[in-house]
């Protein structure tokens, strides 16, 4: 029976956000014994509601509240007020991802020292090493059912892979395979195996790939220690004069204020909205929002060098069937500044459904060009970049003008790429569509970046409080009892999808946080 606590109860543990950050302390914390109120913005699914359809899900699912945006982005040309692709829904955004789960590389933790002086890139080094962090990324691999780590074996290979490892074999590329995913390849922990229907993006309605929504929360909830309130918008984090937060103030499904009153508050609402809290909480004592005395909150911001590459063939390939993302090209992802930038990047295989493919191929394109590609559908491939961007002071998440419907503040979101992300998308533009032509493509299409999926820093961790957000527990410099537990922690972006990142920390933050509460330091 899930619990049920009282909002005047200041021993709990908050945590704003229910999706891999939130969702994964959240029972990592019931378990140990820890009470935990999450509040979640979003309403409560179940995986059986979710829609095999683009546009209806997209409707379902995403987070599509009023957001603005500014710089030379792409995105801000075409998609003004959808920076980020995003889940306001109890699972937070796992129950969209498509379920890549890749350890970052030892290098990707001290970058600044490896990089040296990139100018207009605010690199940092972690204070944390890849080897603080195996035994996490271990628990959390097996948490996921990650497959390729412990005995899991891989997924299927689709049509789209398999153009895609002919096009990887032809250039002479090592590491191409279906991928780790955290994605049941044999059935495990009460859930099926993949049932290859390629709605990954739309919420796995079999259940089979890894989503807080229906695996952590409600663990957790079977402990009695965890209750998970839908619908529960937070305005802002409140403390007292001594400086330590003492709860937070939500807007309820029927736009009621309320106040949750907490021992200890943990902030896991992606990178957009986790400094928007921040900065929304100002008060007399922080004029500039807590945790914020570096000013550092909000800067930062990195979304991943994207980009995909769509070919034509002679024959039909049927992309769209199968595990959307369970194809990956790694040989790219090494630092080897003799391709003319620093880091490195991934091809992973995609599908965009006809609908999303009319809208992000080309936004606004009409005529014979745009046409006949739609008209090739069945006879296309497709793949992902994800590469490393710079972090730059200037990509930032500001308070904008505009009010959302509780009259608070949403967030302006500012980004222009680095040098550095352009030059690594031209290069895998160009490794993308020399690996399907390898094959015989007869029309490849560069497609430059979608509204971000992968939104990371912004709340940076830091060894000393004046150059970033957090320690590196994701306890604030500022203030003992408030956490960052999401993407907005991450000091570089590395090449890999962050899931699994963000999963990890968070399982080394509730030992961290349980052990403090034991000893009464928090």
């Amino acid at each position: 029976m899930a619990a049920k606590f009282d909002q005047n109860d200041d021993s709990v543990v908050v945590i704003v956000g229910s999706g891999a950050g939130g969702g994964t302390l959240g029972n990592e914390l019931a378990q140990k014994g820890v009470k935990v109120v999450v509040l979640e913005a979003g309403k409560r699914l179940d995986f059986s509601d979710f829609i095999n359809d683009e546009w209806p899900s997209f409707t379902q699912l995403a987070w599509t509240d009023m957001r603005t945006t500014s710089g030379s982005w792409r995105v801000h040309k075409n998609f003004p007020n959808l920076p980020a692709w995003i889940v306001k829904s109890v699972g937070g955004t796992t129950t969209h991802w498509a379920g890549a789960s890749l350890r970052f590389q030892e290098h990707e933790f001290k970058e600044a020292s490896t990089y040296g002086h990139i100018p207009g890139a605010n690199l940092l080094d972690w204070p944390i090493t890849l080897a603080d962090l195996e035994p996490y990324y271990a628990k959390a691999e097996d948490k996921m059912r990650v497959t390729r780590t412990g005995d899991r074996p891989g997924l299927p290979g689709s049509n789209n892979f398999k153009v895609f490892k002919a096009g990887a074999d032809k250039l002479g590329y090592k590491e191409c395979h279906t991928g780790r995913m955290a994605i049941n390849s044999v059935p495990g922990d009460g859930r099926v195996s993949c049932r290859q229907t390629g709605f990954c993006f739309q919420g796995c309605k079999w259940g089979a790939k890894w989503s807080t929504l229906y695996t952590e929360i409600p663990k957790g909830e079977a402990t009695g220690n965890m209750e998970v309130r839908p619908e529960s918008h937070v305005a802002q984090i409140e403390h007292d004069a001594s400086g330590k937060v003492t709860g937070v103030t939500y807007f309820d499904a029927d736009g009621k204020l309320q106040r949750q009153k907490a021992r200890i508050v943990a902030v896991a609402g992606n990178s957009l909205e986790s400094p928007r809290l921040l900065l929304n909480s100002a008060s007399s004592q922080f004029p500039d929002g807590l945790a914020n005395s570096s000013g550092q909150v909000g800067r930062n911001y990195m979304r991943h060098t994207t980009g995909s590459v769509y070919a034509i063939f002679e024959q039909p390939v049927h992309m769209y069937r199968g595990t959307t993302m369970a194809g990956i090209m790694r040989d790219e992802a090494r630092n080897d500044p003799s391709r003319g930038f620093v880091g490195g990047y991934e091809l992973e295989t995609l599908s965009l459904g006809l609908p999303f493919m009319a809208a992000f191929l080309d936004p606004g394109a009409w005529g014979r060009e745009f046409t006949t590609a739609l008209d090739g559908y069945s006879n296309m491939a497709g793949m992902w970049i994800v590469g490393e961007d710079m972090p730059q002071e200037t990509n930032r998440i500001t308070l904008s003008d505009q009010k959302d419907k509780w009259g608070l503040p949403v967030v302006d979101v500012h980004f222009d790429d680095h040098p550095n992300d352009v030059a690594m998308r031209n290069h895998a533009f160009g490794q993308g569509k020399a690996m399907y032509e390898a094959v015989g493509a007869t029309r490849t299409f560069p497609t430059p970046p979608y509204p971000s999926t992968h939104n990371l820093g912004t709340n940076r961790m830091s060894a000393n409080a004046r150059d970033g957000v957090v320690n590196s527990h994701g306890q604030t410099h500022d203030i003992k009892n408030l956490f960052v537990s999401d993407g907005s922690q991450f000091t570089t972006g590395g090449a890999e999808n962050p899931t699994l990142t963000i999963v990890t920390l968070a399982i080394r933050q509730a030992d961290y946080i349980a052990d403090q509460m034991k000893s009464n330091t928090i």
